[in-house]
């Protein structure tokens, strides 16, 4: 296989879960730090008050980064870093932290994509309302101003969000993530809002980035198979809440009218304002997705009325099949024929945007060996089948430009805490020294060899 010379390849991380420092050099409190402290959120009872320290270690990760040879690091910004009270007064130590590590990137050769927002909203915005609220938009916008001003200058490509779905339906209809509430009317309004915040802060970068920077936002929309002759009807109830949620309003300026009918008895939507949906339609130069399996579904027996689960609000009588082998450690599927499904999709939902793989990666009960390596066989084999799938659809006709691994070092993996590993770098618990796997190996030697087929695992 031949990977195609417009792929950028890349890793990612995000602030909360590699930074630490939570309370250094002014950074205000996250609704991840209050909810890692509430007994019982965590699995593994950890916090990410230190995660890897990366804020200490920036130099030394930088160089890791070099060190795989990728083209591009895709990082997230801490608003409360920035912002401590999610308004107001803006905290230039936490501005001069990502602007030292964009300047580092820059000088090894290595494109900054920096994410404005992944999860961790300042805690006083959530105190006031968090995502539900319509100020927290407006604040938004206001916070990508600032860093647009600070950074713009030598960060080509801006993404607003990371998983808006994550933020809305986990975090305020399940509770499984930060802030940790159980209230569907409140997720379908923090949807609206995520939304509308991620127009705003379009508008705001497009006033102050350069006039070739590439703006976008990372949705991680899920692709469903229907089983059985139930399926097509249960794939079109979680589509319109999962996906049409957010393509609907940004690429098409409307609201999902089906999303509506479903969710009539939970909202009426009268929250969106005159104006809001030309503002989330504001239009952008590429499309971020984060893909790692499918779910194959149907609708329960009659009179069943059993939900999938409370991320799901609204989709009453779906049913989520258990995933069939094989599996990762997260008991999530491996489909890399769903990933070439879904750019396709994509392609034509979009008229051709450009897409980015923004996270593809997987967990896998790593293990040093007695030579300290870590010969993780099963990540490389997910790495090099997702490049493949992702280059079958550039073949057919889907512009691609960039495929980013997650994730660059093992970290705090939110609700699961340390427990789940994912990065191409294992973090050692206590020392936090950093060993590479062979997943990093395999990835410098994929990188150095563009011209060349992708070698097989040693």
């Amino acid at each position: 296989m031949q990977l195609p010379t417009q792929l950028t390849l890349g890793v990612a991380t995000a602030a909360y879960q590699i930074e630490g420092a939570v309370d250094e050099d002014g950074r205000g409190r996250s609704i991840w730090d209050v909810y890692s402290h509430t007994p019982g959120r965590i699995k593994d009872g950890t916090n990410a008050d230190l995660a890897l320290d990366h804020y200490h270690r920036l130099e030394a990760d930088l160089d890791l980064i070099q060190e795989l040879g990728v083209q591009a690091y895709r990082f997230s910004i801490a608003w409360p870093r920035v912002v401590p009270g999610g308004i107001g007064v803006v905290n230039q130590a936490g501005i001069d932290f990502y602007s030292r590590l964009v300047d580092g990137l820059l000088a090894r050769g290595i494109e900054p994509m920096a994410t404005l927002y992944h999860w961790d909203l300042p805690q006083p915005l959530e105190e006031s309302g968090g995502w539900p609220a319509r100020e927290t938009a407006v604040a938004f916008g206001e916070y990508a101003a600032t860093i647009g001003t600070a950074l713009g200058d030598r960060v080509n490509t801006w993404t607003t969000f990371n998983e808006p779905w994550g933020s809305a339906y986990l975090g305020y209809a399940s509770g499984a993530h930060a802030p940790g509430r159980q209230n569907a009317a409140d997720a379908f309004r923090a949807v609206h809002h995520l939304n509308l915040a991620h127009g705003l802060g379009v508008r705001a970068l497009r006033d102050v980035v350069r006039a070739d920077a590439v703006l976008s936002t990372t949705l991680n929309l899920h692709t469903f198979r229907p089983a059985g002759p139930t399926g097509e009807e249960a794939r079109d109830r979680l589509e319109a809440i999962a996906n049409e949620a957010f393509l609907a309003p940004m690429f098409d300026g409307r609201l999902s009218k089906r999303l509506v009918e479903l969710t009539q008895s939970i909202t009426d939507w009268g929250f969106v304002d005159d104006g809001d949906l030309a503002e989330i339609s504001r239009p952008i130069d590429a499309l971020g997705i984060n893909y790692y399996y499918t779910n194959s579904v149907r609708m329960r027996s009659p009179g069943d009325t059993t939900s999938p689960g409370l991320q799901w609000p609204a989709a009453e009588g779906v049913e989520i099949l258990p995933k069939q082998g094989p599996l990762t450690e997260m008991g999530w599927n491996i489909d890399p024929a769903g990933l070439t499904e879904l750019l396709l999709a994509l392609h034509l939902r979009t008229d051709g945007l450009p897409l980015m793989i923004t996270e593809n990666g997987a967990a896998f009960p790593d293990a040093v060996d007695g030579d300290e390596r870590v010969r993780d066989v099963d990540r490389i084999d997910y790495l090099r089948e997702h490049l493949e799938a992702a280059t079958v659809a550039i073949e057919a006709g889907v512009d691609v430009r960039a495929f980013i691994v997650w994730t660059l070092i093992d970290n705090f993996e939110w609700s699961l805490g340390f427990a789940k590993r994912f990065g191409l770098y294992r973090v050692e618990t206590g020392s936090l020294r950093r060993i590479p796997k062979d997943s990093a190996v395999w990835f410098r030697d994929v990188i150095a060899a563009r011209d060349t087929a992708v070698p097989a695992p040693a």
